[in-house]
C-alpha cells in the first residue's frame, strides 16, 4: 500500500495559490480543536452526500445493474455517510462556510443538491435560511426526513426524495445551491452534472452556488515498494505467469494516502472550474503538463488530487486534498507507470492529460495520460490509459 501520511498535525492553515490567479490565496479550513468536537456532537445528528438510489431494481431487471445503479445504491447504506461526517476537513470547511458567512444564507431559499443524511441542510437552517429544500435520491432520504423532524426543523427542510433531474420544487427560484458534489480524482461519480442542472433550472440571476471553484492538479513520486507489490507482483504468482493480469492493473488509479515524503516533483495545476459559469461538457478536457524535479529520485507514478473553494465568503475559504493536506476520505488519486523513470534534479516530465467521462457508464471516468522525460539517465515516451470504475 502507498506510505500513509502521518502529518494530521501539520499547521491548521495553508495556502495554496488558487486557479489562474496566482496571487489568490485560500485559508483552508482544518477545524480548530474546540470546533473538532463540536462538529462531531453536530455530526452524530445528521450528514449531507450525493445522490440516488438503486433499491427499488426489480428482481427481473438484476440482470441489467450497471456501477451507475450501484453509486445509487452505495449511498444507502449508513457507512458511507459516517466516513463523510467523520471526514473533519469536508465537513467542518462547510459548516464554517455557513456559519461564518450567514449573510449568505440568511432569509434565503437553499437547495441542497445530494444531501445524504441532511446535515448541510441542518446547517443552512440554523444559519437563519428561510427555506431548504434538500433533494436525496437514495433510501437515506428517510432517514433525513427523521433527522429534520428530531432537530425540531420540519417547518424549514423540506426533504425530496428523487433524482434531481426529474423531481419538481415547489418553488420556482432558489438563491442558493450548496452540494458537496466532489468524488474521487474531483469527477469520479459524475455528480456534478446534477449541480449544472440544477442550477441552469433552478438558480435566481445572481444566485450562487457553494462551493463555485474546483481545480485538479498533478504531481509525481517514488513508489517502489507498493508498485512491486501491486504491479510486479503478477509476474509470477506462486511460480506462474499471470503477467496477462498486470496490464489491467496497471490501468486502475489506486485511491490511497500518499506519503508527502514521496513526491519528487512540484505539482502542477490541470485545470479549474468555476461552477457557477460552466457547462456540462467543461469537465471533460485536455490540459498540457511540466513537472519538474525537485531531487534525484525515481518516479513510479503520477498522483492527482484537487483543491475547492467558496469565493463567495467574506474571507476565502476552501481546503485541499493534497498530499501536504490534512487526510480526507478523497486521499489522492494514483496513476502508476509502465516505466520507472529515473530523474535528476531540474530535469521535466512534460506530457497531457485527458479526461472524460465514460460513454457507457457517465459516472465513470477515463483518462488518458501522455508524458516524456528526456533526461541524462533515462529517455522515455509513452501514452497510458487508466479507467476509474
Amino acid at each position: 500500500m502507498t506510505k500513509k501520511n502521518n502529518n494530521n498535525n501539520e499547521e491548521e492553515e495553508e495556502f495554496v495559490s488558487f486557479g489562474h490567479n496566482l496571487n489568490t490565496k485560500i485559508r483552508f479550513e482544518d477545524a480548530d480543536e474546540d470546533e473538532t468536537a463540536q462538529g462531531s456532537a453536530e455530526a452524530a445528528t445528521a450528514q449531507d452526500e450525493p445522490m440516488c438510489d438503486a433499491a427499488d431494481i426489480t428482481t427481473d431487471a438484476a440482470d441489467d445493474t450497471t456501477s451507475a445503479d450501484y453509486y445509487f445504491d452505495s449511498y444507502s447504506h449508513f457507512g458511507i455517510h459516517e466516513e463523510m461526517l467523520k471526514d473533519v476537513v469536508r465537513t467542518k470547511t462547510y459548516q464554517n462556510v455557513i456559519y461564518q458567512n450567514k449573510f449568505l444564507i440568511k432569509d434565503k431559499v437553499v437547495l441542497d443538491v445530494g444531501a445524504g443524511t441532511g446535515i448541510l441542510s441542518l446547517f443552512c437552517a440554523k444559519a437563519g435560511a428561510k427555506h431548504v429544500y434538500a433533494v436525496e435520491c437514495s433510501q437515506m432520504a428517510d432517514m433525513a426526513k427523521e433527522i429534520v423532524k428530531a432537530n425540531g426543523f420540519s417547518d424549514v427542510i423540506t426533504v425530496l426524495k428523487g433524482k434531481i433531474e426529474e423531481i419538481e420544487l415547489p418553488t420556482p427560484k432558489v438563491d442558493v445551491i450548496i452540494s458537496e458534489w466532489m468524488g474521487y480524482f474531483l469527477l469520479f461519480e459524475n455528480m456534478l452534472d446534477s449541480v449544472l442542472y440544477a442550477r441552469n433550472k433552478w438558480l435566481v440571476d445572481g444566485g450562487i452556488v457553494l462551493p463555485d471553484k474546483a481545480s485538479l492538479f498533478l504531481t509525481a513520486i517514488e513508489d517502489s515498494e507498493y508498485k512491486e507489490d501491486k504491479i510486479e507482483f503478477w509476474n509470477s504468482v506462486y511460480g506462474f505467469d499471470m503477467s496477462c493480469i498486470k496490464k489491467k492493473a496497471m490501468m486502475e488509479p489506486l485511491v490511497d494516502t500518499v506519503d508527502q515524503k514521496q513526491i519528487v516533483t512540484d505539482s502542477r495545476l490541470l485545470k479549474t472550474m468555476d461552477i457557477s459559469k460552466m457547462s456540462s461538457g467543461d469537465a471533460s478536457f485536455t490540459a498540457p503538463f511540466k513537472l519538474v524535479a525537485q531531487r534525484n529520485d525515481y518516479i513510479h507514478a503520477l498522483v492527482a488530487y484537487f483543491d475547492v473553494s467558496f469565493t463567495m465568503c467574506h474571507k476565502l475559504l476552501g481546503f485541499s486534498t493534497g498530499p501536504k493536506s490534512r487526510a480526507t476520505h478523497w486521499k489522492q488519486t494514483v496513476m502508476y507507470l509502465e516505466d520507472v523513470l529515473t530523474i535528476c534534479e531540474g530535469e521535466t516530465i512534460t506530457g497531457s492529460m485527458s479526461v472524460s467521462y465514460n460513454k457507457k457508464n457517465p459516472r465513470d471516468v477515463d483518462i488518458k495520460l501522455s508524458y516524456s522525460l528526456d533526461g541524462q539517465h533515462s529517455k522515455i515516451s509513452r501514452t497510458q490509459h487508466y479507467k476509474m470504475r
